[in-house]
C-alpha cells in the first residue's frame, strides 16, 4: 500500500479522502487555491501545497503544477477526487509517465468512456442496450436536424466529450431545433475545448439509475447495486438513495451483469459507474460511464459496507478485489440530501458568501460529509456544495424518517441553501411514493416555494403519510398523483392523522 497519496481536488471530497488515508496510516498531501487558503483540506492534511491562482484552470486542473507538488512532497500516488482532472485520460497519462499511480483507472478506459461517441460504440460492439443516436461528425446542423426528424421528437442534443449537463438541450420541436443545437455546441466548446455533438432520442419519463462497479487490474470484477438519481436540477443530480425502490432483485442480477460487462470492454481498473436511464417498462438503456467516484457514493457504502475510497486504493496499488460478488449484500437503505449553497427560488443560483453560523445533525445512521464550518467563505469560482448529508435506516421509510430529522436539526446562517427544499421533498407525497423521473422537480414545481418548509419537520407526520399510502396500495387505490393534486391538501389530511393518533 502507498505511504504518502496527494489529493488533487478540494472540499467535501479531499476531507473524504483524508480521512480514509489517516484510518490506514497513509501520509496525505493536500493542494489549495488562493480562495481556498483557509480551507478543512489544508488543516487535515499532513502537508498542504499551494497553487496559485483562483480559477479551476489555474489550479485544480493544471496538470503540471498538480504533478510538481507531488514530485516536491514525494508523493507515491495521486487521488482526484470527482470533477476536476479525475476522467482526463491525459492527467492519468502524465502520472503513468511520472512515475506516480493513478487512484483511478488507466487511460486508455478514460478516453474510450470519456467520449460519448466512442462509448456509444463500443456498448453495441459489447451488446449493452442504449438509445437510438446519431453523431454528427462533420457538424452538419441541417444533416443534425434530419436525423432528429427520423428519430422523432423529443431528442436530446448533447456534448460529444462533455459531461455533468453541460452542453445539453432538450428538444420537443423541429423548429427549435437548430437554435439549440448552436447553443449546446458553443457551450460544449467553452467548457470542453469541443463542439462536437451528438443527438440521442429522449426517453420520455425516463427514471436515472445508475450501477456501481469495481474491477481489479487481474480480470475480476463485480457490482455493488444500484443507486436512484432521479431528483435532478438542470440535468444534474440533487437527491439520490440507495437501492432503487423501483429495482427488484431479480432487476438489480441483470442490470449489475449488464454494467460488469459494460466495464469489461475497456478493460476497466477502478472504482467507476455505469449510468442507465429506465424507462417506464423497466427497460434499462445504458447513458454513460463514470470513470471515478461518485459524489453520491456514501449511499452505496451505507448500504454494502464498503469503503469504496479504500477500494480504490487497493486496486491502484494491484491488489486483488478483497471480495467476490456473492460477499455483496445490502442491508437497509440509504437516501443522500446534497446540500448547495445556492437558492432554488431562483433557478437554484449559486449564494457564495460567509458562513456566520453552522449546526449540523448527527446521531444514529446520520453521516455529514463537509468541508465548511462557521466563518468559511464560500467562494465564488467552484461548485458551491456545502456537504453531502446521508442518512441509513432499515428500510426506506426509516431512512428518509431519520433524513426528515436530521434536515430539522441543520442550520446555516449568513447565506442562503437549498435545505428548506430537502425539508419539503422529504415531505412531499410524490417522494414518498418513489413516484420519481428525471423530470420530477419541474413535475411539481411547488418545491420551489420556500412557503412549503416549515423549518423543522415532524417525523410523526411522514409516518402517517407514508402509513396512509401503504393503506391505499394494498386496497388498490390510485396512485399519490391522483389522490392527491394538492400539496396543502395532503399536509392537512397527514396532519389529521397524526392529531388522530395522538388523541388514542
Amino acid at each position: 500500500m502507498f505511504k504518502k497519496v496527494l489529493i488533487a481536488n478540494r472540499g467535501e471530497i479531499a476531507i473524504r479522502v483524508i480521512r480514509c488515508l489517516r484510518e490506514h496510516g497513509i501520509q496525505s498531501v493536500a493542494v489549495y487555491s488562493d480562495p481556498d487558503r483557509d480551507s478543512l483540506a489544508v488543516r487535515y492534511a499532513h502537508q498542504a501545497v499551494h497553487l496559485p491562482g483562483n480559477t479551476s484552470a489555474e489550479t485544480y486542473m493544471d496538470i503540471e503544477k498538480v504533478l510538481d507538488a507531488a514530485k516536491r512532497t514525494g508523493c507515491e500516488a495521486i487521488h482526484p477526487g470527482y470533477g476536476f482532472l479525475s476522467e482526463k485520460a491525459e492527467f492519468s497519462q502524465a502520472c503513468r509517465d511520472a512515475g506516480i499511480a493513478f487512484i483511478g483507472p488507466h487511460p486508455e478506459s478514460i478516453s474510450s468512456m470519456g467520449d460519448k461517441t466512442t462509448a456509444r460504440e463500443l456498448m453495441i460492439k459489447a451488446g449493452v442496450p442504449v438509445t437510438p443516436g446519431f453523431q454528427n461528425e462533420n457538424g452538419d446542423r441541417r444533416e443534425a436536424l434530419q436525423a432528429a426528424q427520423e428519430m422523432g421528437f423529443p431528442v436530446m442534443i448533447k456534448a460529444s466529450a462533455g459531461g455533468g449537463g453541460k452542453g445539453m438541450r432538450r428538444v420537443d420541436r423541429a423548429e427549435d431545433f437548430l437554435s439549440n443545437y448552436d447553443m449546446a455546441a458553443s457551450e460544449a466548446k467553452s467548457a470542453f475545448g469541443d463542439d462536437r455533438i451528438y443527438i440521442e432520442k429522449f426517453i420520455q419519463n425516463p427514471r436515472h439509475i445508475e450501477v456501481q462497479i469495481a474491477c481489479d487490474k487481474h480480470g475480476n470484477a463485480i457490482h455493488l447495486a444500484e443507486r436512484e438519481c432521479s431528483v435532478q436540477r438542470r440535468h444534474q443530480k440533487v437527491v439520490e438513495e440507495a437501492p432503487s425502490p423501483a429495482v427488484t432483485p431479480e432487476m438489480r442480477a441483470k442490470i449489475g451483469e449488464i454494467a460488469i460487462q459494460a466495464a469489461l470492454a475497456v478493460n476497466y481498473d477502478s472504482v467507476g459507474t455505469i449510468e442507465f436511464l429506465m424507462d417506464k417498462d423497466n427497460n434499462f438503456f445504458f447513458m454513460e460511464m463514470n470513470t471515478r467516484l461518485q459524489v453520491e457514493h456514501p449511499v452505496t457504502e451505507w448500504i454494502t459496507g464498503v469503503d469504496l475510497v479504500r477500494l480504490q486504493l487497493q486496486i491502484a496499488a494491484g491488489e486483488k478485489l478483497p471480495f467476490s460478488q456473492d460477499d455483496i449484500t445490502i442491508t437497509g437503505h440509504s437516501v443522500e440530501c446534497r446540500v448547495y449553497a445556492e437558492d432554488p427560488e431562483k433557478n437554484f443560483m449559486p449564494s457564495p458568501g460567509k458562513i456566520t453560523s453552522l449546526l449540523t445533525p448527527s446521531g444514529l445512521g446520520v453521516r455529514d460529509d463537509s468541508g465548511v464550518y462557521p466563518g468559511y467563505e464560500v467562494p465564488i469560482y467552484y461548485d458551491p456544495m456545502i456537504s453531502k448529508l446521508t442518512t441509513w435506516g432499515r428500510d426506506r421509510e426509516e431512512a428518509i424518517l431519520r433524513m426528515s430529522r436530521a434536515l430539522g436539526e441543520y442550520r446555516v446562517g449568513g447565506i442562503k441553501t437549498n435545505l428548506w427544499f430537502h425539508r419539503a421533498l422529504m415531505q412531499h407525497p410524490a417522494w414518498l411514493a418513489a413516484d420519481l423521473d428525471t423530470a420530477f422537480i419541474e413535475r411539481h414545481p411547488e418545491l420551489l416555494h420556500k412557503g412549503l418548509d416549515e423549518g423543522h419537520i415532524e417525523p410523526a407526520l411522514i409516518a402517517a403519510a407514508i402509513k396512509h399510502y401503504k393503506t391505499e396500495a394494498r386496497r388498490g387505490a390510485a396512485g399519490p398523483d391522483e389522490q392527491t393534486q394538492n400539496s396543502s391538501q395532503w399536509k392537512a389530511g397527514a396532519r389529521l392523522a397524526v392529531m388522530r393518533y395522538r388523541s388514542l
